[in-house]
């Protein structure tokens, strides 16, 4: 590797960034997003959000500096269109309990976000200012972390964004930490695509049928999450998931098509008395068709 190779690659490691936002309420917090992002060598912002954010208000909180994050802003109407093209998700949250499984800090997060940077895009996901992230947008997150404060816990988006992105930063330039680089792993989208098969198996197999199934289907999605599949162990696993449904369907047409036999012979019984339910199981035997 030459060494001008090695001057960009934390460039390139930080390009593979962006910064997701979750329905922001005031267009100032992208703005003010942006510029935190900026300083720490990341240059994509995306915002979830059914309308575009005023962009007069946005570039008052960027500076000129900042300007060609808001005027390149990408939005989405959705959170699953928005996450498609990353391979590793971490979700920000501030709440905590049984349902939730926080295994990081920002600091030690960098064991995990560091190997991916040089094969995959990664998103750094942060919710509304009033509420933050719900469980149903961290499913889609391999990591969940936690900014550690005292004994009061309000930090507003700007400088939830300014922690994180300052955390990679310090990890890609002055970490030192020499680590192996990750394989290219499956799209956010390829493993929606597994897990909705997933899913729909454990459900036909009775393993969701509980009162907590949203609980389990969370863990299901988080240990495969963790595992760091590719998008061809990704599709193996939804191809075995698709056949089994497939065998199932089946099994259930054979069962419907003999209780309807079943049927006919009873009614026939009822009706013709036992010669008769005799003449239709020796018609199924025979080429020729039985008149009346």
């Amino acid at each position: 590797m030459t060494e001008t190779s090695l001057s960009n690659r934390p460039k390139q490691m930080l390009g593979n960034i962006a910064i997701v936002l979750m329905q922001p309420k005031y267009p100032e917090n992208i703005g003010a997003a942006a510029r935190c992002a900026l300083n720490m060598g990341i240059s994509r912002l995306i915002v979830v959000h059914k309308e575009v954010p005023d962009q007069e208000q946005m570039l008052k909180m960027a500076t000129h500096k900042a300007a060609h994050l808001i005027k390149n802003l990408e939005q989405f109407p959705s959170l699953a269109e928005a996450l498609a093209p990353f391979s590793h998700v971490v979700g920000t949250t501030a709440r905590q309990g049984r349902k939730r499984i926080i295994e990081n800090s920002p600091r030690y997060m960098l064991d995990t976000i560091l190997p991916l940077l040089e094969n995959n895009q990664v998103a750094l996901l942060f919710g509304p200012e009033n509420r933050g992230l719900t469980n149903e947008d961290l499913k889609y997150c391999q990591t969940k972390v936690t900014i550690p404060t005292s004994d009061f816990s309000s930090l507003n988006l700007a400088q939830a964004v300014a922690i994180l992105c300052y955390e990679i930063y310090w990890g890609v330039n002055y970490a030192g930490k020499i680590m192996q680089s990750s394989p290219k792993l499956a799209s956010s989208h390829e493993l929606e695509g597994m897990f909705e098969h997933v899913e729909e198996l454990l459900n036909r197999v009775g393993f969701l049928r509980t009162e907590d199934s949203s609980y389990w289907i969370r863990n299901v999605r988080y240990f495969l999450g963790r595992v760091g599949l590719r998008a061809k162990e990704a599709r193996i696993i939804r191809g075995f998931c698709r056949q089994f449904l497939w065998y199932d369907d089946q099994l259930k047409k054979q069962t419907a098509a003999e209780n309807a036999k079943n049927f006919r012979v009873a009614r026939d019984t009822e009706y013709y008395g036992d010669e008769a339910a005799e003449e239709e199981t020796c018609c199924k035997k025979s080429p020729y068709k039985r008149s009346r």
